[in-house]
This record gives structure tokens, sequence and C-alpha cells, in this order.
């Protein structure tokens, strides 16, 4: 993980738009296959997540950090599990389940990236099987944070979900060079 100490700048965005066809289907038709739709809004839900996650401390007392842009995208999103049609461009792409209460647990690490981005992070969900928790930002920014490192997954949420389901390499984190 990067230091706290020095805020790490997240790369220029070079991600696909929403819906960049790759190999097979396209991110409409996977968000559609999930059950997702345009007006699509779990209020009540998004509602539980957040009192679970505010309700919440690490051993050390750290909380988990909750904001609009966080709200808004587990009404829209939550409980989708978003599975790639595709071979994947770089790599293999990876199935997302939307569900913030899978990074439960992460308060500390969320904030401590938090820190060295210079901004709030809060959980999203996870590629499935547990391998990665992906969080977003205040502004919406996408990130994931796995046993190889942190990583930036796009500049909104639908890019970030689109890195995965393609299997687009992800952009790491690093901490600024020391002057």
């Amino acid at each position: 993980m990067p230091s706290t100490g020095s805020p790490v700048e997240p790369p220029a965005d070079s991600g696909p738009a929403a819906g960049a066809p790759w190999a097979v289907g396209t991110v409409e038709e996977v968000f559609a296959a999930a059950g997702w739709e345009p007006g699509r809004r779990h209020v009540a839900m998004a509602e539980e997540w957040a009192d679970a996650l505010s309700a919440h401390r690490s051993p050390q007392g750290h909380p988990h950090s909750l904001f609009p842009a966080a709200f808004e995208t587990w009404a829209e999103l939550g409980s989708l599990i978003l599975r790639p049609t595709g071979p994947g461009l770089h790599h293999a792409p990876s199935t997302v389940v939307v569900d913030p209460l899978l990074g439960l647990h992460w308060a500390r690490t969320l904030d401590d990236l938090g820190q060295a981005l210079g901004t709030r992070l809060c959980p999203l969900g996870q590629e499935l099987g547990g391998t990665a928790l992906i969080s977003l930002d205040q502004e919406g920014r996408l990130y994931c944070v796995d046993h190889t490192g942190d990583w930036y997954l796009g500049p909104d949420v639908i890019s970030g979900l689109t890195t995965l389901l393609t299997g687009r390499s992800p952009q790491r984190l690093e901490a600024p060079e020391e002057d």
C-alpha cells in the first residue's frame, strides 16, 4: 500500500467508455443480464447498507466513510452480480458482486488508502470469490485493493466496472517519487 505521508495521484484515464464492445457482447448486455434496467433504485437496501457500515468500527476504531456517490451507486447497482461474457482484452475478466457489506471489515484499509489518495473511500463490492475489494471515492472514481497492490479502475463507476468486465489492465497506484 502507498505511504500515507504523500498523496498518490490516480493515473490519467485511458479506460473504455460505457458499452465499449470487446470480444463478445457489450457492457450494457452484462448489466441487463444481471437485472439492471434504467431507473433501477433500491433505496431501502442502500439505507440498510449505510446503517450497517456506519455502525461498524475496525478494532482500532476506524469508521467507514459514507457519502452521496456511494449511496447513489448502491441504490442503482446494489446486489447485482455482473458476469463478463468475453475472454478479456489483456487478462481474464472479473465477475463483480455489488454489495458494500463485503467490505465491512476493510474500514482501516480504505481509510489508509483514502488518505494516501487525498480522498475518502467506501466499499462497493468485490470480485467474485473475494480476491479483491472494489471501492469508490467521493467523486465516483473506482479503485481495487487485492493481495498484489492498489489499483485505479476508472474515473467513474461504469468505466471502472468496464475495466474489470472486459479484462482491461487496471493501473497500479504508485506513491509519488520523493524529491
